[in-house]
């Protein structure tokens, strides 16, 4: 194997390696969000955690964070709850920083 194919090896490792902590951060940061929107929602224990699902199970409907936006801003409209949609996109990535560093620490 060539220097340039071992460079490029090492390369295609990264990427599907940074890629893959990228997947974990949005789920985690989906999950933590489905909690900070639970509450708001009112739930607690069970029906929080499963409320956070739901919301880690919208993220699968299209690329990109627009579906899980969608789903908090619905659920918080159809309960009345007074979030601004810059308030709810600025938790979203409060919390994907704040997943990030937890995948990166360990915990």
């Amino acid at each position: 194997m060539s220097t340039f194919d071992k460079r490029e090896e090492g390369f295609e490792n990264k990427f599907a390696h940074d890629e893959e902590l990228k997947f974990k951060a949005i789920a985690r940061r989906n999950k933590l969000l489905g909690l900070w929107a639970a509450e708001l929602l009112g739930k607690t224990g069970t029906d929080a955690e499963d409320y956070a699902k739901e919301v880690v199970r919208a993220d699968f409907e299209e690329p990109g964070d627009d579906d899980v936006f969608r789903k908090i801003r619905s659920d918080f409209d159809a309960n009345n709850i007074d979030q601004s949609d810059h308030q709810i996109r600025r938790t979203m990535e409060e919390l994907l920083a704040t997943a990030a560093q937890q995948i990166q620490s360990g915990s």
